[in-house]
């Protein structure tokens, strides 16, 4: 009888249905898990005519995995990422082979690498001298731990002020300082002080000065003068003179702790040509100051940011792009074959990935901060698991029955 086959093929389909279903339960908290799905197919013994069919029961299922969307849950740590969309990270292992994951739970090794939680190198990009090239092949994402921050000294300052046009000439209404720092090429901070003093109506000289002790030819105590000049202001309260485009140059020359002499602008207006000093009938006050200098400074933290970019952050407060996450495309994501530790390896079916940065190129957004969970859900797999037991005993069934049969017939001879 080839009804003990038939069965028999269901019993070894049923049965790779519930190993499925059970892979599928065993992951169900394993981050940027992908459930698999099973396709039953019956098999045909012969070609006959269709009333002469009988079939040859069911081949080995499908398996296939389900690429859709996990739930994305924040969980706070600085190195986790969720992908919202279509992708996945490129990471290599200790072999050099290039796999793909969903499951962003990043970490640091001791070098400083980027990697996964079964240590496979995350792929991207890392900045070269403070300029990161996304255009570039792909690498190791590699972060500066504890690494110094190289000082930028100041090129241009402004002060943002107000001169009260009520003060008079040779009283203390009619002078008033502001103090800016600034950033010398070794990273040292530097306090200019520029004060103001009113010569006549609308007109007011000023003097720019650093602690005599800053420079060499200086004397402690002493503020030396390295700038001045007048300004004047017109009936409406705003500068007159010096006119747009033509900042204040202030030097220091001969700073005392050896580093490059210092070429400032003075910018006195901003970028679209309003002045940055005015004259009103109000007290003399500074509203704010700005300077391009960056001062040497520690890396106090890295952390993944929205996007992918890997972002340092300094203990002068100040923050830099040092790596970016790369995403990887892949237009038939079904085609990848399952390597373990949440990775995946390219099939022989499989579409090239196409890889560049977050949100472009029909990638997915990185989430920072967050993990994309399983998409098993337990009340499908167990509505599957009792579909599959009963299949299971029903082939079985026929099993026992045609033995039963069996049994009869072989009864016949006696």
């Amino acid at each position: 009888m080839s009804g003990f086959s038939i069965a028999l093929t269901g019993l070894n389909a049923d049965t790779t249905a519930l190993d499925v279903v059970g892979n599928n339960l065993a992951n169900l908290n394993t981050t940027g898990f992908k459930g698999s799905t099973v396709s039953f197919q019956d098999l045909v013994a012969s070609l006959a005519e269709s009333s002469n069919q009988v079939g040859a029961g069911v081949s080995a299922p499908l398996t296939q995995k389900q690429f859709l969307q996990g739930s994305i849950s924040l969980s706070g740590g600085a190195f986790d990422a969720a992908i919202q969309g279509d992708g996945f990270f490129v990471v290599t292992n200790s072999a050099g082979n290039t796999l793909y994951t969903r499951a962003g739970n990043f970490q640091l090794d001791a070098q400083g690498n980027l990697v996964t939680a079964s240590g496979d190198k995350v792929q991207g990009w890392t900045s070269t001298g403070g300029v990161l090239n996304t255009t570039g092949t792909v690498g190791n994402i590699t972060i500066p731990e504890n690494s110094i921050q190289t000082p930028t000294p100041t090129s241009q300052f402004i002060l943002n002020m107000n001169l009260n046009s009520d003060g008079v000439v040779g009283d203390p209404t009619g002078t008033f300082s502001a103090p800016i720092q600034v950033v010398d090429s070794l990273g040292a901070t530097h306090t200019l002080t520029a004060t103001f003093t009113k010569s006549a109506a609308g007109s007011w000289k000023y003097t720019v000065t650093v602690p005599g002790e800053d420079l060499a030819s200086g004397k402690a105590g002493t503020p030396s003068s390295v700038a001045t000049g007048t300004i004047t202001f017109d009936a409406n309260g705003q500068l007159k003179t010096p006119a747009a485009g033509s900042p204040v140059s202030v030097k220091l020359t001969g700073l005392a702790d050896g580093a490059a002499d210092l070429t400032m602008n003075w910018n006195l207006y901003n970028a679209d040509g309003s002045s940055t000093m005015t004259q009103f009938s109000q007290p003399s006050a500074l509203s704010g100051s700005s300077q391009d200098g960056i001062a040497a400074a520690q890396v106090t933290q890295v952390a993944i940011a929205n996007g992918g970019e890997v972002i340092a952050h300094y203990s002068n407060g100040t923050q830099q792009v040092v790596g970016q996450i790369a995403l990887a495309s892949i237009s038939n994501p079904e085609s990848l074959v399952a390597v373990g530790q949440n990775n995946f390896e390219l099939g022989g079916e499989s579409a090239t990935p196409a890889v560049g940065t977050a949100g472009t190129g029909g990638r997915g957004t990185i989430q920072a901060g967050a993990l994309e969970g399983s998409t098993v859900d337990i009340a499908t797999e167990f509505t599957n698991l009792i579909v599959y037991q009963r299949s299971y005993q029903a082939n079985s069934r026929v099993i026992t029955t045609l033995d039963e049969l069996t049994q009869d017939l072989l009864q016949m001879k006696r």
